[in-house]
């Protein structure tokens, strides 16, 4: 049986829940599951608190999981990223006061408060720089303030909270994560992970990618396929006029309306974009 860890954020509608379910993998219909057996594909599913997946999976409890790739760096488990899974994206960086430090070499000496210590000791080994860590739980913006720390490591998207805090960001980032899907390193291939894994990708890239169909005129089909190389080849088809064409192609979704502006300039017509829940490549 397939053993496998999803973070329990207490959401029947929580990325990786959604992510499963599309893969085709039976989810929970009560959020206080902390345990779904699903017969059909004989797995089981166990809800757990993000920052011990890594912990179960690297030893060898839960076959495999998903969980940050912050949260898999910060920890000392042998679990290892396999998948990255395309959403809960974050950047992980440096924050001071404006005008005390403009590189991470100028931190040495100093505080640094962070919920990821494990993650931030690397980097500063990594960088040379010898300081004191300090481990907060929760947020850390105040930690400056409140003559906890005199630097912070935390997670940036807009900095407005930073800026709200009186902080700045220094240096380049020390992470970007992602939710990945993670297994004992060195774990043997089996045929329910490599098939978990296959799934899941096949999601992923049917999120990426749109089905165009579109009408073209025969003398413009090498201009418009051109335009929808598709994966290997676009699919065109004979219509009962001889002089247009059907072509079928995938195409990135973030280009749809810039590739359907391109299409109607080249004269194509009833051009259609659908979506694809679910692919192999």
């Amino acid at each position: 049986m397939l053993r496998v860890a999803v973070p329990n954020k207490g959401s029947l509608s929580d990325p990786a829940t959604e992510m499963l379910r599309e893969a085709g993998y039976r989810q929970r219909r009560d959020h206080r599951e902390l345990v779904l057996a699903d017969p059909e594909h004989d797995t089981e599913f166990f809800f757990l608190r993000p920052r011990d997946i890594a912990t179960y999976v690297g030893s060898g409890q839960l076959d495999v999981g998903i969980t940050g790739r912050d949260l898999l760096l910060d920890g000392d488990s042998e679990a290892e990223e396999i998948l990255a899974l395309g959403f809960g994206g974050s950047t992980f960086r440096y924050a001071a006061v404006p005008g005390t430090a403009t590189a991470v070499t100028a931190f040495a000496g100093r505080r640094i408060a962070t919920s990821y210590p494990g993650l931030v000791r690397r980097d500063l080994a990594a960088q040379g720089v010898e300081a004191e860590v300090i481990e907060l739980d929760g947020a850390v913006e105040t930690a400056v303030r409140l003559g906890v720390a005199d630097v912070i490591a935390d997670v940036v998207s807009t900095g407005t909270t930073l800026r709200q805090a009186g902080l700045e960001v220094v240096g380049e980032p020390i992470l970007r994560s992602e939710a990945v899907l993670v297994r004992c390193a060195g774990a043997p291939a089996t045929p329910q992970v490599e098939q978990l894994v296959r799934r899941l990708n096949g999601v992923i890239i049917a999120r990426r990618y749109a089905m165009i169909d579109y009408d073209v005129r025969v003398e413009q089909v090498d201009n418009a396929c051109a335009i929808t190389p598709g994966i290997e080849s676009p699919t065109v088809s004979p219509l009962h006029d001889p002089e247009w064409v059907a072509v079928r192609a995938m195409v990135l979704r973030r280009d749809t309306n810039r590739i359907m502006d391109e299409l109607w300039e080249l004269g194509a017509r009833g051009i259609l974009v659908t979506d694809i829940l679910a692919c192999r490549l």
